[in-house]
């Protein structure tokens, strides 16, 4: 341990700033409020998704929000606020207000922009904003904008996807105009009202493309489900398909992938991985809220529309209970530097950088007693089986060691934690074991095996193989730290740090 002392993490937290709040009345705020936000300690942007254009990094996120960064773990803020103020927008608020035509203001007032995605269309030559507008869990619409420069101001230009509706609302949808002579509102009710259980909420659009240079949109929350759509990048707009009920595939939403029976599942962000060939789906499950526990899951594929499993190889299909699907990337945990639990870490989007590296960003939560919230970016690994792994700190520049692990340099005293697979408040803490000569002992025991001269290593705990990968990099306290990351087959994750 560097200096015989273990630093603390005194990451200062914003008690007083309660940032989770899902709507803004629209009001005038502009370049003060932004720069006071700069001023401030933290940057807080929900539901991050993350860009890259030349040599910056940029994330937007729900209530208008947008920061941008050169290195990925200092950003400043440069758009803020539902409002008519906001540079983000050009025409959002105008007078057809044609955004919340359908929806309306949220049911806790003010108006919903929720969970944007930018993306280069190459074919279109714009950057292409999609995101959503609520009124309420199932009442939504999936929207789209351009613009010129990544940082906007963006033009809205049409609704796409509407959800929510009963059969005296449809017909101020596009649900006529798309499914043409095919249309049959009744098809997506229950007992009159709109069938959530079966069909989604259209909020959380990521756009993504595939291997084959194919543009996709995927979107949806809790309710039915998350689902995709083929998008026409001559337009931005979806394609819409012949409907195949034995593919679970509808014209109007496209084709299912996973979830449905109103089981916490959203933020859906898929990205393929062109070394381990998989197309990888990430998902939050639980409550958003500092005890809602919030957390990060894993399924992947090796086709675009699935089907995506997790590390047992199962789906993620209309099941009543559905804690035990996906790899748990992370959820509540505390380890020993850090000042406070992290808590509620979710709603991510992910990057491949120039030189490979890849990252996860999202929200983080703390123990702290408030509501709130920060960007993180943390970054993955593939274990040998190709899962993903995410580095237990923030991002510091860090890299694989080339020369790999000799067996004597994972000898020691670590710190184990096992994000287990629960969905709640409880907060995963690490405890204290020693590795030996193969032997794990102390709290929690078992073996493990490392594949000396690389950076890959396996532990083995209650018949329960983890396989994992080392990274040495700083934690948040500026301790030096040496990091083991693994998956096992009954999809939990499991850390390990040793202070050095």
């Amino acid at each position: 341990m560097k200096g015989s002392v273990l630093k603390i993490c005194g990451m200062a937290l914003a008690a007083a700033v309660a940032l989770a709040g899902c709507s803004s009345k629209p009001q005038g705020k502009g370049a003060d409020e932004i720069e006071k936000k700069n001023a401030a300690i933290g940057i807080s942007v929900h539901d991050p998704s993350i860009v890259k254009s030349e040599d910056t990094y940029y994330i937007f996120g729900s209530h208008m929000e947008a920061a941008q960064s050169t290195d990925l773990m200092q950003w400043k803020s440069f758009a803020s606020g539902v409002n008519a103020s906001n540079p983000l927008f050009d025409n959002l608020f105008d007078e057809s207000m044609k955004p919340f035509e359908y929806v309306g203001e949220y049911v806790e007032g003010g108006y919903a922009v929720w969970a944007p995605d930018v993306i280069y269309n190459e074919t279109m030559g714009k950057w292409v904003m999609y995101f959503s507008t609520s009124h309420d869990w199932r009442t939504s619409n999936i929207c789209f904008a351009t613009a010129d420069e990544i940082t906007g101001p963006y033009t809205y230009i049409d609704t796409l996807l509407y959800s929510g509706f009963t059969s005296m609302t449809a017909d101020k949808t596009n649900l006529a105009e798309i499914m043409g002579e095919d249309v049959k509102v009744s098809d997506y009710l229950q007992s009159a009202e709109y069938n959530h259980l079966n069909f989604p909420n259209c909020i959380d659009p990521t756009v993504f493309y595939d291997k084959d240079g194919k543009m996709w949109m995927v979107y949806g929350s809790w309710s039915g489900g998350i689902w995709m759509l083929e998008i026409d990048q001559a337009t931005g707009y979806p394609i819409h398909p012949q409907a195949d009920e034995e593919a679970h595939v509808d014209k109007y939403f496209g084709k299912y992938l996973i979830g449905g029976l109103h089981n916490s599942c959203e933020g859906p962000y898929i990205f393929y991985d062109a070394e381990s060939g998989y197309y990888y789906l990430l998902v939050s499950y639980g409550g958003l809220t500092r005890e809602g526990g919030y957390q990060i899951r894993c399924f992947r594929s090796e086709q675009v529309d699935g089907p995506y499993l997790d590390a047992s190889g199962s789906s993620f299909g209309y099941v009543s209970e559905h804690s035990g699907l996906g790899v748990k990337m992370m959820g509540n945990y505390l380890l020993p530097s850090l000042k406070t639990a992290y808590m509620a870490p979710g709603h991510c989007s992910a990057l491949t950088d120039d030189d490979g590296k890849m990252y996860l960003v999202y929200h983080q939560r703390f123990d702290n007693g408030s509501e709130y919230h920060e960007p993180r970016v943390h970054q993955m690994f593939r274990n040998r089986e190709g899962w993903l792994v995410a580095a237990p700190f923030a991002t510091n520049g860090e890299s694989l060691k080339a020369s790999g692990y000799a067996k004597k340099e994972v000898e020691g005293n670590w710190y184990l934690l096992n994000h287990g697979t629960d969905i709640g408040a409880d907060i995963h803490e690490a405890e204290a074991v020693t590795l030996k000569g193969g032997t794990i002992s102390g709290s929690a025991g078992g073996t493990y095996e490392l594949e000396e001269g690389t950076c890959y290593m396996k532990l083995v705990q209650n018949d329960i193989t983890y396989s994992g990968v080392l990274l040495d990099m700083t934690d948040e306290a500026g301790n030096a730290v040496r990091c083991l990351m693994a998956v096992g087959e009954n999809n939990e994750t499991v850390w390990a740090v040793m202070y050095i």
